[in-house]
C-alpha cells in the first residue's frame, strides 16, 4: 500500500508541475468550473423564491438542499480530479497500443489506468462545495450532531467508491469495444440522476426509476445518503441507508474489479 501511495504521489506531483507550467489555462479551467456552478446556484436560489421546499414534506428546504448540492460538488470533484482524466485517455491507449505498455508493468493495471493523471482544476468545485456546506450548516434550524460529522466523511468515501466503480466499468467497456468516445457523455447522463434528492423520483415512472438507481445501479446513494445524514435529522430509520451505502460501495468495487479483469482477459493488443 505504501508503494502505491508513493507512486500516486509521484503521478500527482508530475501533473501539478504540468498544470503550473500553463498557469493561465489552469486558472481559466478553474474559473470556468466555478462560473458554471455559480449559474446553477443562482438557478436554485431562483427556485426557492417561489417554493419553500423541494417536494412536499420532504425536509429539503433551502439550506438542507444547498447542503445536498455541496455534497454532490465535493464527491464529483474528487472523482473528476482523480479518476476521469485517466479513464478518458484509455480509449486512445487501446487504439494506439499504449495499453500494452501498461500491462507489462510490475504494478496493478487497474491502478495505473485509473490514477495516472490528476486534474487539479477539478478540485475548484470541491472547494466551492466545502464553503457552501459550511454556509448551509451554519444557517440550518438544527445543528448536525457529532455522529453525523463522523459518518459524513465515511459516506463521502462510499459515494466516491461507487462512482469510481462506474468509471472502471465504463473503462472496461472501452477495452472490449476498442473505441468508446461516448464515455464522458454516458457518465454525465448517468450521474445526472444523483444531482437531485431521491424523493423527486415518485409516481408510476419515478418509482421504478428510483428503484433501478438505488438497488441495481446505486447512483442515488452517492449523494443522497451523506447529504441526508448532515442536512436532515438522523432518525432510527436513517441508519438503513447508511448501511446500504457501505454495502453498495463494497459490492460496486468488487463488481468493477471483476468486470475490469474480465475485460483485460479478453484484450488483444493493437498489433494483433
Amino acid at each position: 500500500m505504501k508503494r502505491y501511495l508513493s507512486i500516486f504521489m509521484t503521478f500527482a506531483q508530475a501533473c501539478l508541475v504540468r498544470d503550473m507550467t500553463f498557469r493561465a489555462n489552469f486558472l481559466l479551467e478553474c474559473l470556468t468550473s466555478i462560473g458554471w456552478m455559480s449559474m446553477n446556484l443562482a438557478f436554485y436560489l431562483l427556485v426557492f423564491q417561489f417554493t419553500p421546499e423541494i417536494g412536499r414534506d420532504t425536509g429539503w428546504t433551502r439550506e438542507p438542499f444547498f447542503a445536498f448540492v455541496a455534497t454532490g460538488l465535493i464527491i464529483n470533484s474528487i472523482v473528476q480530479a482523480l479518476f476521469m482524466p485517466s479513464a478518458e485517455e484509455l480509449t486512445e491507449m487501446v487504439r494506439t497500443g499504449g495499453l500494452d505498455g501498461v500491462l507489462v508493468q510490475p504494478l496493478d493495471a487497474q491502478f495505473l489506468l485509473s490514477m495516472h493523471r490528476v486534474d487539479f482544476s477539478a478540485f475548484a468545485n470541491g472547494f466551492v462545495g466545502v464553503g457552501l456546506l459550511a454556509w448551509a450548516c451554519g444557517r440550518m434550524e438544527h445543528s448536525p450532531p457529532v455522529v453525523a460529522w463522523l459518518l459524513y466523511p465515511l459516506l463521502i468515501l462510499c459515494g466516491v467508491a461507487i462512482l469510481y466503480s462506474l468509471v472502471i466499468m465504463l473503462a472496461a467497456a472501452t477495452i472490449l469495444l476498442g473505441r468508446n468516445q461516448s464515455l464522458y457523455d454516458f457518465w454525465f447522463y448517468l450521474t445526472n440522476f444523483s444531482r437531485y434528492p431521491a424523493e423527486i423520483y415518485d409516481g408510476p415512472w419515478g418509482g421504478p426509476l428510483r428503484a433501478l438507481c438505488t438497488f441495481v445501479i446505486p447512483i442515488l446513494l452517492v449523494v443522497n445518503v451523506p447529504a441526508r445524514v448532515i442536512a436532515l435529522p438522523l432518525t432510527a430509520s436513517g441508519w438503513w441507508p447508511v448501511a446500504g451505502a457501505v454495502v453498495a460501495a463494497a459490492a460496486s468495487l468488487a463488481a468493477s474489479r471483476l468486470v475490469f479483469q474480465t475485460a483485460l482477459a479478453k484484450y488483444r493488443s493493437a498489433s494483433s
